[in-house]
């Protein structure tokens, strides 16, 4: 590309990203696909070294990822690791450069937002809350679907980089409004793998043939995403981590939680957040949220 066709096109804003899961590195790994310069941070050095490879930087510190990057996108598990990597002297609102947006696409609280967007603007920082749905297989594909919270100026200057993450994107509303319907989100995708995981074990108990009921189910009303991307782990009983069950815990405490704040009902989801609690309980934390079915399996005398 010549010189003048490289100046006809804006200068794409210098990027640190925090977090390198199983979320974060194929997320991370799709901005320089599209062309972004990518400087990242991860407690896993392996995590580290995988971004290299890519083509990003890997960095030795938190102030040392951020410290030049127009924007920071973080991708950790929970409220307490996001407050972690942005207060203190070593986090990002001590190093990041005044007028840095930050992007934080964890799941969390929705209070945890807020008060992290409060904090952030005293620093000449801002913020917006967009956490994602679609699993590891939407982070590798970039289809994930983006829920925002935030003042619509930054969204739209967010949106062409979280454009190279995800297919559906949508600014929900004011700080916090990405995590509730992220919670919400997370609410209709654990009800539909109990529904399914019940199905399961019912049909199987009747001696139907399982794969031909599934294709058919998933023809009709009943069919889901869900049931498209999971379809796979109950018929091979197959539950390595997309999504793990420890995760989805942490996803129904926030739901049950806010929903309770707010003055919601939630009577189905209030008994399936029992469910992949109890199942956390018997040392499932770590398989994919589709173990809901080992669980179906157990109360229905199953040995599993």
């Amino acid at each position: 590309m010549s010189n003048l066709a490289a100046s006809s096109h804006p200068a794409r804003p210098a990027i640190a990203w925090i977090g390198l899961g199983i979320m974060g590195s194929p997320m991370s790994e799709n901005l320089i696909k599209a062309g972004y310069s990518v400087t990242g941070f991860t407690l896993e050095k392996d995590k580290l070294e995988r971004l290299a490879a890519a083509g990003g930087t890997a960095a030795g510190s938190i102030a040392e990822a951020v410290k030049d990057a127009d924007v920071i996108v973080t991708m950790v598990p929970a409220s307490p690791q996001v407050e972690a990597i942005a207060y203190g002297e070593n986090g990002i609102l001590e190093n990041a450069k005044p007028g840095a947006l930050i992007i934080d696409m964890s799941s969390i609280t929705p209070q945890t937002s807020v008060d992290l967007a409060k904090a952030a603007k005293d620093k000449g920082i801002r913020v917006i809350d967009a956490p994602v749905s679609g699993g590891e297989a939407g982070a590798i594909e970039a289809v994930l679907s983006i829920m925002v919270g935030g003042e619509q100026a930054d969204f739209d200057e967010a949106k062409p980089l979280l454009d190279a993450l995800g297919k559906t994107i949508v600014l929900c509303g004011p700080h916090g409004s990405g995590q509730t319907v992220k919670a919400a989100n997370q609410l209709i995708v654990a009800v539909n793998i109990q529904a399914c995981a019940e199905a399961v074990v019912f049909l199987e108990k009747s001696g139907v043939d399982l794969t031909a009921a599934l294709d058919v189910l998933n023809g009709g009303l009943a069919g889901s995403t869900v049931l498209t991307r999971k379809k796979d782990n109950f018929l091979n009983r197959d539950f390595k981590p997309g999504f793990r069950i420890d995760l989805h815990h942490k996803d129904m405490g926030i739901v049950t939680d806010a929903a309770r704040n707010v003055g919601a009902a939630l009577p189905v989801g209030g008994v399936v957040a029992q469910l992949v609690a109890s199942l956390r309980a018997q040392g499932d934390g770590g398989l994919d949220h589709s173990a809901l079915l080992r669980g179906v399996e157990r109360l229905s005398g199953q040995q599993v």
